[in-house]
């Protein structure tokens, strides 16, 4: 069981998340403001796989460009380990992450938002 709370660092500033709820193989963390929230997930899918989630939603105040009106938006951003029961260690299975965190510089992931494939 990961720590309660728990905390991410975004742009340098630590956000403390408590965890709100616990279900099953599944656990939610939000913070004080509501305005961060935290999930991490384990499910079994067809097959003999698992599928591990580790998401963190951001809600903030957005203007819409064509009205001027202020309304709530969020952003999501998650990673899926997707593996066999058996097969992969977890050694295996960092360096993987580890790779993709490595591929995910700004630049990268300003790409990414340009929608370059």
């Amino acid at each position: 069981m990961f720590t309660d709370p728990t905390s991410i660092t975004e742009n340098g500033v630590a956000i403390s998340l408590p965890r709100i709820s616990q279900e099953g193989l599944s656990a939610t963390y939000k913070s004080a403001d509501q305005n961060y929230t935290f999930l991490i997930s384990h499910q079994p899918t067809k097959g003999s796989r698992l599928r591990h989630m580790v998401r963190v939603d951001k809600r903030a105040i957005v203007p819409d460009p064509l009205t001027a009106v202020n309304d709530y938006e969020t952003l999501g951003v998650y990673l899926v380990i997707d593996r066999p029961e058996v097969g992969f260690s977890a050694t295996q299975v960092d360096y993987l992450v580890q790779a993709l965190k490595g591929f995910l510089t700004t630049a990268n992931v300003t790409k990414v938002f340009s929608q370059e494939s």
